[in-house]
């Protein structure tokens, strides 16, 4: 699961860190967020009408092309395993996948004293990377949206949530994205993951809040 991410990056370094970040959009100016939170806009590589690596932005809750009103279920998660068969995420996971871009995300777990401890997860080099994620536009809402592909959890960090977003290479970002990828290889470039890097520190409970914002909410709590 994944229930909320972080991205204090600047937009150049996550150009840097990516190479599917187009070369034209290396200068937009985005401030640093600390709790990003379902709902919230965030920002997405898909590829653009013309197959070319397009940079866009929309809610993190997917809302299928056919909905006739926002879903009130939970859809900002997909589970990897059967997504290309679910009839929420089936149409995306064909032709509109995208990458989630971030630097960290956030799972809890139970404290002594029965309170929710949270975890800020990265990669050790604290590096920008692409959740593996599918996408939407209703045009009867007008709304754009994508979703984080989930699958169970790498056991350096399964003591915390048995599943976990699903964290692509960049090798293989562009076919990730390439509408002429199929779904049977799509799904086994989710195989192609940095999972395995993952490291995790124990923060304090401010982050709780989906109203917190600042930096002190990834410091991590002394050992």
């Amino acid at each position: 699961m994944c229930g909320r991410f972080t991205l204090h990056h600047s937009w150049a370094e996550v150009h840097a860190a990516m190479s599917i970040i187009p070369a034209d959009d290396r200068g937009r100016n985005t401030g640093a967020r600390y709790n990003i939170t379902p709902m919230q806009d965030v920002l997405f590589v898909a590829s653009d009408i013309e197959g070319a690596p397009a940079v866009m932005e929309g809610q993190w809750w997917l809302v299928p092309h056919w909905a006739k009103e926002k879903p009130k279920w939970a859809l900002f998660n997909a589970r990897s395993e059967d997504a290309h068969k679910k009839p929420a995420f089936r149409d995306a996971f064909k032709s509109k996948r995208c990458l989630i871009v971030a630097d960290g995300f956030f799972e809890w777990t139970k404290g002594d004293d029965g309170g929710k401890d949270p975890h800020h997860i990265f990669l050790p080099s604290h590096e920008p990377f692409a959740f593996a994620g599918l996408w939407a536009h209703n045009d009867a809402l007008d709304v754009t949206s994508c979703t984080i592909l989930t699958a169970a959890a790498d056991p350096a960090i399964a003591h915390l949530h048995d599943r976990m977003p699903i964290i692509l290479k960049d090798e293989v970002h562009a076919a990730w994205i390439d509408r002429g990828t199929s779904v049977d290889e799509a799904r086994a470039l989710l195989k192609e993951h940095r999972d395995g890097e993952l490291v995790s520190n124990r923060v304090g409970r401010a982050v709780n809040s989906n109203r917190a914002k600042g930096p002190e909410l990834i410091e991590p709590l002394p050992s």
